[in-house]
């Protein structure tokens, strides 16, 4: 599964708690609302590319429909 900016940081850490140095990093609250609605589109691209890469996802890994 590829983290996609839909998603909220409460849910990716749920699934990937290796992922909440990065979410520290960038200062973005473990919310439970999308990524996209309250994140700048160029900090959001670095973000999910340092989580994706964190937990080795990629559009390459997954299947389309999950």
């Amino acid at each position: 599964m590829v983290i996609q900016s839909n998603m909220s940081p409460k849910a990716i850490v749920d699934v990937w708690g290796i992922t909440a140095p990065i979410f520290e990093k960038y200062k973005v609250p473990l919310t439970t609302k999308a990524m996209e609605t309250f994140i700048e589109a160029d900090v959001l691209v670095n973000l999910q590319m340092e989580l994706n890469h964190i937990v080795d996802s990629s559009t390459a890994t997954c299947i389309e429909g999950g």
